[in-house]
């Protein structure tokens, strides 16, 4: 169990400081279906796995000048209503339908993932950020989104961050991946404080503390790789994982909800 928690903490953090986003989306079915957490066990642990690993991989990409402090706090900031609201929904819902939302969660990821390309070659042709009242709207709508899956189903939402970070306020990937990672911390924090003021759940917290070292270590050798490896191949691979795992976790909670 142990080794099992080492290695799925080792790939989900060097996915998360590698790409910026969507590593997280991997830690919530890890801890279920690998670890024999329940869904809400699961998605508690997995604010404190992702916030602390998005934290460290943050620093990293900071030391590399791959931040934008101000820019991240103020959207984490912006999103913290969002993350409060989540976590206290997501202690009301059915594991079944938890699972069976988190299974389209990770296709929608998947779906972001690809269409981030897409935004890339725009922003090669010269694409414009948007400006003024538009991109100010559209940085809180983005930020309150991010906050309220964070606090729901306990990822960092950084498949949603990048993008923005991107399209809207015209950073570049490198940038835009790092900068993601204080939003994450910062919603992470969040949405973990609500749901400890909730109550009502018994954490292993051995485990979850060998799964986030884990994913430390995987986040500072991912925040590394990000300056030399193409972002292009480690995204194209991270979604055939994701699709794949997408699929096992639909086809293991759907039933449930018939």
């Amino acid at each position: 169990m142990i080794g099992v928690a080492v290695a799925a903490g080792l790939l989900i953090g060097a996915s998360l400081g590698a790409l910026g986003g969507g590593g997280s989306i991997l830690t919530v079915p890890a801890l279920v279906y690998l670890l024999g957490q329940s869904a809400h066990q699961a998605t508690t642990a997995s604010l404190m796995v992702v916030g602390t690993a998005a934290a460290v991989g943050a620093l990293v990409h900071a030391r590399g000048r791959r931040v934008r402090l101000k820019a991240g706090a103020t959207f984490g900031v912006l999103g913290i209503a969002g993350s409060y609201a989540g976590s206290r929904a997501s202690a009301a819902v059915p594991a079944s339908v938890l699972l069976a939302g988190f299974g389209l969660l990770m296709l929608a990821v998947a779906v972001m993932m690809i269409l981030r390309r897409r935004g890339q070659a725009q922003r090669a042709q010269g694409a414009a950020p948007a400006g003024g009242a538009r991109q100010a709207i559209l940085v809180g709508a983005a930020a309150t989104g991010v906050g309220l899956i964070t606090g729901f189903f306990g990822v960092g939402g950084g498949f949603v961050v990048v993008p923005a970070l991107v399209l809207v306020l015209g950073f570049d990937m490198p940038t835009a991946a790092g900068t993601s990672l204080v939003v994450i911390a910062v919603n992470s924090a969040v949405a973990l404080a609500a749901r400890a003021g909730h109550g009502g759940l018994t954490l292993d917290w051995a485990l979850i503390g060998v799964f986030t070292g884990a994913a430390v270590i995987g986040a500072l050798a991912g925040s590394s790789l990000a300056g030399h490896a193409s972002p292009q191949r480690l995204s194209t691979a991270f979604t055939l994982l994701v699709l794949i795992v997408a699929g096992y976790t639909l086809t293991r909670s759907l039933p449930g909800l018939l």
